[in-house]
C-alpha cells in the first residue's frame, strides 16, 4: 500500500464564547458582489418511485409456491418450470419458488421470458460454485430474492470463473435483469474471485441481513444501486458498494432511504458514477488502510511538502475514498463514521450536506468538491485532515462544524482533488485568484484549528452570519485569513488568531465593525477578550495554540466608540474612526484603520501570495495603506510602546 505525506497535525485549540450577540440582520448579503460566477446548483431529484411496493414485500402464498429440494446429485422439483442437470438447477417459468437444502458444487439459474418476474424464497439454502455464479439471473423482467426469517442462507463463488455463455459472469450473485433483495433472514454473499452481488441493470435491497465478502466490489449495480433498509457488513477488496454507467450519465446512481453498514474497502466505501444521495442511515466505513496509513510530516515551517510529494509519489489513480459521487452528492441525515486514506467527503461535482451526524477523518480533504460545498446543517467533526473543507466555492448556511486540518481549514480553489497528495498538479496554481471561488459564511458554528491558513479563498469571502472561530497557524508563512479577491463582514461572530506577517483583515466595504491587532507572541491557552467602554465583555475565547495576530467581529462593535483587547496580561485601547481597524501588514507592526486590502487578485497586484519554497524571508508581503493617524490609539497602564504597533 502506497503512502502518502502530508503535513504534521495539529491539535485543536479551544474557543469559548461569551457576551457577543450571534444574532445577524435577516437581509445580510450572501455573497460577495465580486463574486463572477455563481456555481451550479445541486438538482432536484425525484425519489418518490425508488422502491415500489412489491420490492418491500416479504410474504409469498405457500399453497402457491413451487418447492425445490437442493442436494448434491439428488435435487428435486415436481415443476415443469424447473429443469435439474447435475447440481444445475434452471428456473424458466413466472412464479414464486421455494428453495432449500444445499449445493456444494452447483448453481441456481433463472432463465425465463422478458416478460415474467421471478420470486426466490431462501429458506435455509446454502450454495457454493467453483465455476461460476451460484445465482445466475440470466433472463427475466424482475427477480425478487427473499431469505425467511430465523433462516441462514449462503452463495459463495470459491474457484476460478469459467465462461457457461456469452455473458461475462463475474460474482457470486449474478444478474442481468433488474434484481431485488429483501426478507427477514440472513444471506452470507462470499466470491474469493469477483464481486460478491452483481445486477446489470438495477440493484435494489430493501429489509434483511447481509454479510458480504468479496475480492472486488461487495454490491454493485449497473444502472442503480437503492437500499431502502436492512443490515450490511461488507468487506470489498475494490468498493464497497458501487453503481457505474459509463453509457448514461443519468444511470449509474446510488440511493440510501436508511440501513445501517458496516464497510471495509480497499477502495472507496460507496460510490456512484452519477449522483449518491442519501436519507437516514448508520454508516461505518473504512477506505483502504485508513487516515492513519497516511504519514503525517511537517517542514517544520508549515508549509505542506507538496514539492517533495511531487518528486516522490507514486502514478497512483486508485480513488479510496469515503463516500464518493461523480455528478452530486446529497446527504439529508444520517450517522456516519468514516476513516478514509483519500477524502471522507467527495464529489466531482457539487456536495451538499443537510443534515446528520459525521466523524470524518482523512488522509486528505474532509469534504471536498470540485465545484460547491453547501452546508445547511448537520454536525460535522472533522478529526484528521488535509484540508478539511475544500470545494471551488463554499456556502455555509447551518450546521454545527468543527475542522482540524494540517493544512487549510476552509479552502475555495478549483481543479485539485489531490491536495494533500501531490500538491496542486499539472498547470494548477492554487495561490492566484481563480473565477467562481468565494466561501460565504451566512449561519452554523465552526471552530477551525489550521496548521496552514484558517480560511483560504482564492477569490472572495463573505460572513453574513453564524459563529466561526479560528485557530490559525502558528507560521508567518500562514494566515487565518487568506484570500485574493475581497473579503466582507455584514453579519454573526467571526474571532480569530494565528501566527501574524501574512495575515489579511476584511476589506473596508464591510458594514459590520471589525478589529484586527498585532501582538508579541502569546503563549497557548492565552485568554482573549473584547470589551466595550464600560467594561462589558463581549467576546472571550481561548486560543490554545500561540499566536501574534488576533481579529475580530461582531454586531456590538460600532463606528465612534472605544474597545478595549486583552491578550494575557498585555491589553489596548481602540477607538473606531471607522467600521474596520487594521490594513494587512507585516507582522510586529501595529495596522493601520482602513481595511484590509487584497494581497491578490486585484489588477497589477500580487497574485496570491508566496509560500515557504519561494523564500518569503526575502519577500515582504504587500500592505494596505494604513492610515494610524486616522484612529486613536492609546497606551494603558501596561506600557504600550507610542504609535501601537503592539500589545
Amino acid at each position: 500500500m502506497r503512502k502518502k505525506e502530508v503535513i504534521l497535525f495539529i491539535l485543536m485549540g479551544t474557543l469559548l464564547l461569551s457576551g457577543c450577540d450571534a444574532k445577524t440582520e435577516e437581509n445580510a448579503q450572501q455573497s460577495t458582489e465580486n463574486s463572477d460566477t455563481v456555481s451550479a446548483s445541486i438538482m432536484e431529484i425525484d425519489t418518490s418511485d425508488m422502491f415500489s411496493d412489491r420490492d418491500k414485500e416479504v410474504g409469498y402464498k405457500e399453497t402457491e409456491s413451487v418447492v425445490i429440494s437442493l442436494a448434491d446429485g439428488g435435487s428435486a422439483c415436481e415443476s415443469d418450470a424447473v429443469s435439474i442437470t447435475e447440481n444445475t438447477v434452471t428456473i424458466k417459468e413466472e412464479g414464486t419458488y421455494v428453495l432449500s437444502g444445499a449445493l456444494s458444487d452447483g448453481m441456481v439459474i433463472v432463465e425465463a421470458e422478458d416478460t415474467d418476474k421471478i420470486q426466490l424464497v431462501f429458506n435455509d439454502v446454502s450454495i457454493s460454485s467453483s465455476q461460476s455464479a451460484a445465482l445466475y439471473i440470466k433472463s427475466a423482467d424482475k427477480v425478487f430474492v427473499t431469505t425467511v426469517s430465523g433462516t441462514e442462507n449462503s452463495l459463495e463463488h470459491n474457484g476460478t470463473y469459467t465462461a457457461i455463455d456469452e455473458n461475462n459472469i463475474d460474482a457470486a450473485v449474478f444478474s442481468k435483469s433488474n434484481l431485488t433483495l429483501n426478507g427477514e433472514g440472513t444471506l452470507t454473499v462470499t466470491a474469493q474471485e469477483g464481486h460478491g452481488i452483481v445486477s446489470k441493470d438495477d440493484l435494489i435491497l430493501t429489509s434483511g441481513t447481509y454479510v458480504i465478502t468479496s475480492a472486488s466490489h461487495g454490491i454493485s449495480g449497473k444502472d442503480s444501486v437503492r437500499i431502502a433498509n436492512g443490515s450490511y457488513t461488507i468487506v470489498a477488496g475494490k468498493d464497497g458498494i458501487h453503481a457505474e454507467n459509463t453509457e448514461d450519465s443519468s444511470l449509474g446512481f446510488v440511493y440510501l432511504a436508511g440501513g445501517t453498514f458496516d464497510i471495509s474497502s480497499q477502495q472507496d466505501g460507496i460510490s456512484a458514477s452519477s449522483w449518491l444521495q442519501a436519507e437516514d442511515g448508520t454508516y461505518t466505513i473504512l477506505a483502504g488502510e485508513g487516515s492513519s496509513s497516511v504519514e503525517s510530516q511537517s517542514n517544520g515551517e508549515g508549509h505542506p511538502m507538496e514539492q517533495m510529494q511531487q518528486e516522490s509519489a507514486e502514478e497512483d489513480t486508485t480513488s479510496i475514498k469515503g463516500v464518493k459521487a461523480a455528478a452530486q452528492l446529497v446527504l439529508n441525515d444520517g450517522t456516519y463514521t468514516i476513516d478514509a486514506e483519500d477524502d471522507a467527503l467527495h464529489s466531482n461535482g457539487n456536495l451538499a450536506v443537510n443534515g446528520g451526524t459525521y466523524a470524518l477523518s482523512s488522509g486528505d480533504d474532509g469534504i471536498h468538491a470540485d465545484v460547491n460545498v453547501t452546508i445547511s446543517g448537520g454536525s460535522i467533526d472533522i478529526t484528521k485532515s488535509y484540508e478539511g473543507i475544500e470545494g471551488l466555492s463554499i456556502d455555509i448556511t447551518g450546521g454545527e462544524i468543527v475542522v482540524q486540518a494540517s493544512d487549510d481549514g476552509m479552502n475555495a480553489a478549483g481543479g485539485n482533488d489531490r491536495s494533500g497528495f501531490a500538491g496542486p498538479g499539472p498547470g494548477g496554481d492554487q495561490f492566484a485568484a481563480t473565477e467562481g471561488a468565494y466561501i460565504h459564511i451566512g449561519g452554523g458554528k465552526i471552530e477551525i484549528d489550521a496548521a496552514g491558513d484558517g480560511i483560504d479563498s482564492n477569490g472572495d469571502v463573505t460572513v453574513s452570519g453564524g459563529e466561526t472561530y479560528v485557530s490559525g497557524p502558528t507560521n508567518s508563512g500562514n494566515g487565518t485569513l487568506d484570500y485574493s479577491g475581497s473579503a466582507v463582514v455584514n453579519g454573526g461572530i467571526f474571532a480569530a488568531s494565528g501566527a501574524s506577517g501574512m495575515e489579511q483583515n476584511f476589506d473596508s466595504s464591510s458594514t459590520q465593525g471589525v478589529i484586527m491587532i498585532n501582538t508579541e507572541t502569546q503563549e497557548a491557552g492565552t485568554v482573549i477578550a473584547l470589551l466595550d467602554s464600560d467594561g462589558n465583555e463581549l467576546l472571550n475565547w481561548i486560543a490554545e495554540k500561540a499566536y501574534s495576530s488576533i481579529i475580530v467581529s461582531c454586531p456590538k462593535i460600532e463606528e465612534g466608540k472605544t474597545y478595549t483587547v486583552k491578550a494575557g496580561t498585555a491589553e489596548q485601547s481602540i477607538t473606531m474612526d471607522s467600521l474596520v481597524y487594521g490594513s494587512n501588514a507585516t507582522g510586529g507592526e501595529m495596522p493601520g484603520n482602513n481595511g484590509g486590502e487584497s494581497r491578490g487578485g486585484k489588477e497589477g497586484g500580487m497574485q496570491g501570495r508566496p509560500r515557504n519554497e519561494e523564500n518569503p524571508g526575502n519577500m515582504e508581503p504587500p500592505r494596505g495603506n494604513a492610515q494610524t493617524d486616522a484612529t486613536s490609539v492609546e497606551n494603558t497602564e501596561n506600557g504600550i510602546a507610542e504609535g501601537g504597533s503592539s500589545l
